[in-house]
C-alpha cells in the first residue's frame, strides 16, 4: 500500500508544537531525525529542543498504549529509549553512509520487518544510540557497530536507528545541511556523498510501506 501525498501531513516539531488534536487528526506518525541529540547536556538544551522531546514522548507513550501507531527513526529512537527507562549513549556512533543491518529471530517474525531480507543495507549517521534494548521492547534488528538498530514495543510502537525514510539523493541533501555538524569531516562531503549515491537501499523503504499497510486508516 502506498499512501499518496494527499493523505500525508508534514509537521515540523522543531518549529511548531504538536497539535492538541494530533491523535484524532492523524492515524499514525513517522518521526524523522532532528538537529538535536538526546544526550546533549540538559543545560545546553533550548526551549525548542525541550518542547520537541516532550511532544515526541507524548507520541511514543500513546503508541506504546496502542492509542496510535508510530515509527521513530534516528534521533527518535533515543527519545523512545529514554522514555522507556533505557540508556542512550554515545558509545555506538556510526559514520555517515550505508551500513549492513541484520534481522533478529524476532525481527524475522515481526509483522513489519518480517518480509525484509535477513541482511540489508540502510543509511545511518548518528552520534548516539541505545546502550541496550530498553525495558518492554523487543529487539528486531542489529549490527556490530550499533547493536540496537530496531525494536518494537507492544504492537504499534517501532523505533529504528537507521533511516528507512530517505533515498540516497535525499540523504546527501540532508548531509549538506549538517555538513558542519560533526557527523563527518566537512572536507570529505563529496567523497562520502558519492559513496551514498552508489548505495543500494531497497529494503528500508519497504518498512515504511509495511507501516502504511498495517496502520494507515
Amino acid at each position: 500500500m502506498r499512501v499518496g501525498p494527499e493523505s500525508l501531513a508534514r509537521h515540523d516539531l522543531v518549529r511548531e508544537a504538536l497539535p492538541a488534536d494530533a491523535f484524532e487528526r492523524y492515524s499514525g506518525f513517522v518521526v524523522g531525525g532532528s538537529p538535536f541529540n538526546v544526550t546533549d547536556p540538559a543545560s545546553s538544551k533550548s526551549e525548542a529542543q525541550l518542547r520537541l522531546e516532550s511532544d515526541l514522548e507524548k507520541i511514543a507513550a500513546a503508541a506504546a498504549d496502542s492509542r496510535t501507531a508510530a515509527l521513530f527513526t534516528c534521533y527518535g529512537i533515543g527519545v523512545v529509549t529514554r522514555l522507556l527507562g533505557g540508556e542512550v549513549t554515545r558509545e555506538h556512533p556510526e559514520p555517515t553512509g550505508a551500513t549492513t543491518i541484520e534481522l533478529t529471530a524476532d525481527g524475522r517474525a515481526d509483522a513489519l520487518l518480517g518480509d525484509l531480507a535477513l541482511r540489508f543495507a540502510a543509511l545511518t549517521a548518528h552520534k548516539e544510540g541505545a546502550a541496550a534494548v530498553p525495558p518492554g521492547a523487543v529487539l528486531l534488528a542489529t549490527n556490530d557497530g550499533c547493536p540496537v538498530q530496531a525494536y518494537r514495543v507492544g504492537e504499534r510502537l517501532y523505533a529504528t536507528q537507521f533511516h528507512p525514510e530517505s533515498t540516497p539523493r535525499a540523504f546527501t541533501e540532508r548531509m549538506a545541511v549538517y555538513r558542519d555538524g560533526g557527523y563527518f569531516p566537512a572536507k570529505d562531503y563529496d567523497v562520502i556523498a558519492a559513496r551514498v549515491l552508489r548505495a543500494s537501499v531497497t529494503e528500508p523503504p519497504r518498512l515504511l510501506e509495511a507501516f502504511a499497510e498495517r496502520f494507515a486508516a
